[in-house]
């Protein structure tokens, strides 16, 4: 049975988002590591780790990277990788890395797939097969080859936020971004109008969609929206609690203040059909939800009205991923990540550009405050650009490896090797 539920977006948009328009020299230059020793058999970058690891720069603009959003460990040596190319339709590729040798050698990148739209989510999932993102398409593959299976088409892929977010449960449902088309529901009379269009309806955008997979061979049986009012969900991710209760998190983009300190971006705990905000609502720096701009008078920011946020991240950080690692096994060494919900901060201003992460407590929540991960991304010339970090992955070694867009480069976070006595 083919997957239902092939819509067309209905929202009011805002145009396709402006590509960068540096000219590619400059770019390549300006996103540079100087390197120094090697870490993990790759050159060194001077980045804040925890100590006793170190950080390796693996593939950078050399090697033909462009616009890296997600990374995944196929096999040892081997990630698939999806690479936008710029915010135009139709620009973007599925790369292989071969981890191989170093930034620039020839054959490291193989393009398994050209002309993909916007393509950003990247997950494998239970069955084996690693599911892409496209701005409009839902899609996946066995890794053996490439093989390319439709799930759904025609999903909303115009206005600001039309990436694409996946991450499994634990059995084999799926969650799915559908971001807002704007950023505070405005029209093209600069109106906010009550109730925001794009909230209404049997298919909303600024929402968490739940799709159900039945069957031997796993077809899509249901799509429907699982939360609402959430205006960009690109950080999602799945934890347990000890009984095996499934919880689902959510990193909120929030509505886009010239302010330095708001609003807050969120970190939810999703609950099915509970409302989080968007556009009436956002949090201040304590987490209390306060209306938005534009809607002051006009709504309620309470239960049952709206689902208060579980954490209120630093305005501005700009979450694009969260990733559950769990818990070292029985023998394996623990990892600075081990058993913690991290978080990619890709956002431009001081508390930006890092991984950070929570530990996991036995109720399956976050615990205690944000721990730095991969800090120090503050660009100085000469030494390192600013960090642009976008995806993160665990390897089988239980390294942790990041993609950063803007730097168009693959970094690698391992175990220091120890010197050698009397070196």
């Amino acid at each position: 049975m083919r997957a239902p539920l092939f819509w067309k977006a209905r929202a009011l948009g805002l145009g396709a988002l402006l590509s960068f328009f540096v000219p590619a020299a400059f770019a390549e230059e300006s996103s540079r590591y100087a390197t120094q020793g090697l870490c993990a058999g790759y050159p060194r970058v001077a980045l804040t780790v925890a100590k006793g690891w170190c950080v390796g720069l693996v593939a950078d603009a050399r090697d033909g990277l462009q616009m890296p959003r997600r990374l995944l460990e196929i096999a040892p040596g081997r990630f698939w990788i999806t690479d936008m190319g710029n915010w135009e339709p139709k620009r973007g590729r599925l790369l292989e890395l071969n981890t191989a040798g170093q930034a620039g050698d020839a054959g490291r990148i193989k393009v398994l797939a050209r002309g993909l739209d916007r393509p950003h989510g990247l997950v494998q999932g239970p069955d084996g097969k690693v599911y892409v993102g496209e701005a409009g398409t839902i899609w996946r593959t066995p890794t053996a080859a490439l093989a390319r299976e439709d799930l759904l088409r025609d999903l909303p892929a115009d206005g600001a936020h039309p990436l694409k977010e996946l991450a499994f449960g634990r059995k084999g449902n799926f969650y799915l971004n559908l971001g807002s088309a704007s950023d505070a529901c405005r029209n093209e009379r600069q109106e906010q109008p009550l109730p925001c269009p794009e909230t209404e309806g049997d298919r909303p955008r600024a929402a968490v969609y739940e799709a159900t997979l039945q069957g031997t061979e796993q077809k899509i049986q249901h799509l429907r929206p699982f939360a609402t009012g959430l205006r960009n969900s690109l950080g999602l991710a799945v934890t347990l609690d000890a009984s095996g209760t499934e919880r689902v998190w959510q990193a909120e983009n929030s509505i886009d203040y010239t302010d330095a300190s708001a609003p807050a971006e969120e970190l939810n705990e999703l609950a099915r059909g509970a409302r989080y905000g968007w556009p009436y609502c956002v949090s201040d720096a304590r987490g209390r939800s306060v209306l938005a701009r534009g809607y002051e008078n006009r709504g309620r920011c309470q239960r049952p009205a709206q689902h208060p946020p579980f954490l209120a991240l630093p305005a501005h950080v700009a979450p694009l991923q969260l990733l559950a690692v769990p818990p070292a096994g029985e023998g394996q060494a623990a990892r600075p990540w081990s058993g913690r919900l991290l978080s990619v901060w890709h956002g431009y201003r001081t508390q930006g550009h890092r991984v950070v992460g929570w530990r996991i407590g036995p109720d399956g929540r976050p615990t205690g405050a944000a721990e730095n991960i991969v800090s120090g991304w503050l660009g100085m010339p000469g030494l390192r650009p600013q960090g642009t970090p976008a995806g993160i992955t665990v390897d089988r070694q239980g390294r942790l490896w990041i993609v950063e867009d803007r730097n168009r480069s693959v970094l690698v976070v391992a175990p220091e090797t120890p010197k050698k006595s009397g070196s």
